[in-house]
């Protein structure tokens, strides 16, 4: 089978779908690959690495020309028109885009959505959206300490004692509890909240401390167990506790970074704009759910999707693609991810065999097109 892996073209994106390790994995399974001149340039992969491998490096036209595609977002208008009917096309597709499902659907694509897989014991290594946090999570602490104007360790100097910086993490998911650990490496002192009683220990387990959102009524304890790996929206009572809560420890941060992002949803306000306000001067939020709320706001309402806004002396950052920023191992797990799920559509003969939706949960749950239909709807 042709392989097409094309450049990315929305800004800011610097991730490639394959690296030299997967494209070689399925060069010797039989299959061909076309990469776009340039595609690894900014994940640190040069041309001459997959030729290594057996690639072939082409144009764009070259790329989009394959019978299956890999890409990393979805296809905007230019490079939808340069992907011929039938061509199966892999990424992340934005499953809950309805536009863009039909845009595809259209051109008479086969296209799987990866974000869409459910997080199954099955599906953990094909798990996009887990892969990629991880990575968001670990930048989000490392654009913090550069942001902050003082150290994050506690430092005994000749000078006198530095204190160590206060962190509060709001979401522990993925990204939440890879913040946590990494700012344990760098020596702050961490406090972390989350709606899922189950978090609890994990949080603690990291050595950060648990703010504790008592829930007053069996309602608020069934929803707090969340579904699907994902927390629940919480009835409004609680939400309240929560900000109360949040103020309190938020006025005794020097750092906030906040996680809370629900796929297919607006994220919830999790830090008010009152609550910035009696800040210290100095402090930094990070919100990694940037450019999801209204006018590109995220966990805080101050949010602006891509800028870094100044808010009474307090630094908020809203950068919406932190992966991108450490694109070399972002694309290195990506790419495994997207290997993986090609497993499940491709025969020992190298040949495309989608299995029936019946068959396969994780195929039914990818797959957003087939032969031109849509096939999901939201």
């Amino acid at each position: 089978m042709r392989i097409g892996v094309p450049l990315e073209t929305r800004p800011g994106e610097t991730r490639v779908a394959a690296t030299p390790e997967t494209v070689k994995k399925l060069i010797g399974q039989g299959h061909q690959f076309i990469i776009q001149s340039g595609a690894g340039n900014g994940a640190s992969v040069p041309d001459s690495a997959y030729e290594a491998v057996g690639a072939t490096i082409g144009s764009a036209a070259d790329a989009f020309a394959a019978e299956m595609v890999l890409k990393v977002r979805s296809p905007q208008a230019a490079e939808l028109k340069q992907i011929k009917s039938g061509t199966v096309l892999i990424g992340m597709l934005d499953p809950f885009d309805n536009e863009a499902i039909a845009a595809m659907a259209s051109q008479g694509l086969t296209a799987f959505a990866l974000e869409a897989a459910p997080r199954t014991t099955r599906a953990q290594s094909m798990d996009v959206l887990s892969s990629q946090a991880n990575i968001a999570g670990y930048k989000a602490v490392m654009i913090a300490a550069n942001e902050y104007q003082r150290f994050m360790p506690m430092l005994m100097t000749a000078a006198g004692t530095v204190k160590a910086a206060r962190i509060l993490i709001l979401g522990a998911g993925v990204a939440g509890l890879q913040a946590i650990a990494t700012a344990k490496r760098l020596g702050a002192v961490i406090e972390a909240s989350d709606v899922r009683p189950a978090a609890k220990e994990q949080i603690e387990s990291l050595g950060a401390k648990f703010v504790d959102v008592p829930y007053e009524t069996d309602e608020e304890r069934e929803i707090a167990k969340g579904v699907g790996g994902y927390a629940r929206p919480m009835p409004e009572s609680w939400m309240k506790r929560q900000a109360a809560l949040v103020a309190e420890r938020a006025m005794q941060a020097d750092i906030v970074i906040a996680t809370a992002l629900i796929p297919g949803r607006k994220p919830p306000v999790l830090l008010h704009s009152e609550t910035v306000a009696k800040m210290k001067p100095g402090s930094v939020v990070i919100d990694l759910a940037a450019g999801r709320g209204e006018n590109g706001s995220g966990n805080c309402p101050l949010t602006r999707a891509d800028q870094i806004v100044d808010a009474n002396g307090v630094k908020i950052v809203g950068h919406t693609n932190l992966p991108s920023m450490v694109a070399a191992d972002a694309s290195a797990l990506y790419a495994r991810n997207v290997l993986d799920f090609m497993k499940l559509i491709i025969n020992k003969e190298a040949q495309l065999a989608i299995p029936a939706a019946a068959d396969d949960d994780i195929v039914a749950a990818c797959l957003m097109c087939r032969d031109g239909q849509a096939v999901r709807t939201n």
